[in-house]
């Protein structure tokens, strides 16, 4: 195989061949770019017959050429296909983290797209013709929602945590409870960052109960903050004990510098409760008790982009605004425009029909039913090798959020004639679009809570092709 290297057709004489050509029509290259992978094609097939290692067609066929161009032709669609791609959920995790979490609403995505393709007032003040503060543009919803006096927004929630305690407590201590002392999704956990921010961690109380006392006892010069972080990813049930935002307010109001933080994590704007949906704190009821800051994630409970969203006293957003680590954390024109358009939502009282994570969640099973039928209806009177059926069901709201909710749904169990159910799951997930689902006993489950309409009919047409 060696000797058959010299055989190996010089990189000129595969440029005028049909095929390249073709290839640079259906790939949309230059000469020279395509010229660049024909040769790393070329310089891959003699390192293959030089260890002997070539399985391919002889190099002195004509289909020795034709594989050339075959793996030109795969090495160009990997090179140029975007990895990032769009993924119908069927799976009813409604803030799939692995999936992206929130999706946003169409007048956001339509904010962001003419923000994102035009010149903006990013930094500028139109009125007074002067350089303005990208943190204007969120920040009036933001008090307006909440109550507080001003906010600011950071790249994440966990970043919202670093600052603040960079910011206000490096070097001082903070007092959390042990049984707060959470992790985060990726291993980020609460001491760590704490930690990395300089602040000094002060415990108090045990894993399952923590009593106001072990919080007045750990007072000391040295305290900055008195720290409440939300379990928003975990529950734990049974001999527990835990000290109230109103009680640990009051008690750092006691000394003048103590601030009271509470980490609220997932944030939520809509009160859930009033459907009978967890037991998720409202932001604006944390503020109205007194917390001095308060910080919450953007694509969680609220629904819109990734974002750590701190709002409370002036006197402290001032100071935060003002730190170094401000502008390492800032968010982007593109991520602004989805956050404004999402809050403006809450603020018109139209979040529960134009906030996709809102209503999914509040999505009642009746309307699910509706939609279970139509697609069984659809697919049957096209394709007849599935085998439809209608069953209760739960869905989860995901993304480390209300962790012991479930919320009643209705399920799509589907078997098809010929493929065995992991067949028939493999096949939609690598399908284009991707479309994920749940195995169950035997069968493949669809959860239309977290689909659209639109996602329906992909579905549909999905399914009409599995034979």
């Amino acid at each position: 195989m060696k000797q058959l290297v010299r055989h190996i057709p010089p990189i000129h004489e595969l440029q005028q061949a049909n095929q390249f050509h073709t290839l640079l029509n259906k790939h949309q290259l230059t000469k020279e770019r395509g010229t660049d992978l024909l040769k790393r094609v070329v310089t891959s097939c003699r390192r293959a017959l030089l260890n002997e290692q070539w399985q391919g067609p002889h190099p002195l066929t004509n289909d020795f050429i034709e594989e050339i161009f075959t793996q030109a032709d795969a090495l160009m669609r990997k090179t140029f296909s975007l990895s990032l791609l769009k993924v119908i959920n069927a799976t009813g995790t409604i803030l799939h983290t692995n999936l992206g979490r929130a999706r946003l609403g169409k007048l956001a995505i339509e904010h962001v797209k003419e923000t994102a393709g035009h010149y903006s007032n990013l930094e500028y003040d139109i009125e007074g013709a002067k350089r303005g503060s990208r943190h204007t543009h969120a920040e009036k919803f933001i008090c307006e929602l909440t109550g507080a006096e001003a906010a600011m927004v950071v790249n994440n929630n966990a970043a919202a945590v670093y600052l603040i305690l960079s910011a206000l407590a490096k070097r001082k201590e903070v007092i959390v409870s042990r049984g707060e002392l959470v992790e985060i999704g990726g291993s980020f956990r609460i001491s760590s960052i704490m930690e990395e921010s300089g602040a000094l961690l002060s415990e108090v109380g045990t894993t399952n109960k923590t009593h106001l006392r072990d919080y007045e006892e750990a007072l000391c010069e040295e305290t900055a903050m008195i720290m409440k972080v939300h379990q928003s990813n975990f529950v734990i049930k049974g001999f527990t004990q835990s000290v109230s935002t109103n009680e640990l307010v009051q008690l750092s109001q006691r000394l003048p510098h103590i601030l009271y933080y509470e980490d609220l994590g997932s944030g939520a704007l809509y009160d859930f409760r009033q459907l009978g949906i967890g037991n998720e704190p409202v932001v604006k009821t944390i503020i109205e008790m007194g917390a001095d800051l308060v910080s919450f994630s953007g694509d969680k409970l609220l629904g819109g982009p990734q974002a750590g969203i701190i709002a409370g006293k002036k006197q402290w957003i001032d100071q935060l605004k003002k730190h170094q680590l401000a502008r390492v954390l800032r968010i982007d024109k593109m991520t602004l425009a989805a956050l404004e358009m999402t809050l403006l939502h809450y603020i018109k009282g139209e979040a529960q029909d134009k906030n996709p994570t809102i209503e999914a969640i509040t999505r009642k099973k009746e309307v699910i039913l509706k939609q279970s039928h139509h697609l069984i209806e659809t697919v049957n009177s096209m394709n007849t090798d599935f085998t439809f059926d209608i069953i209760a069901g739960k869905s989860q709201i995901g993304g480390g959020t209300m962790p012991d909710v479930e919320l009643d749904t209705y399920l799509v169990s589907v078997t098809h004639n010929n493929l065995s159910a992991q067949d028939l799951h493999d096949k939609l997930r690598k399908g284009n679009p991707s479309i994920l689902t749940r195995i169950q006993e035997g069968t493949v489950l669809f959860d239309l809570r977290t689909v659209s309409s639109i996602e329906q009919n992909d579905i549909i047409s999905a399914l009409k092709k599995l034979h």
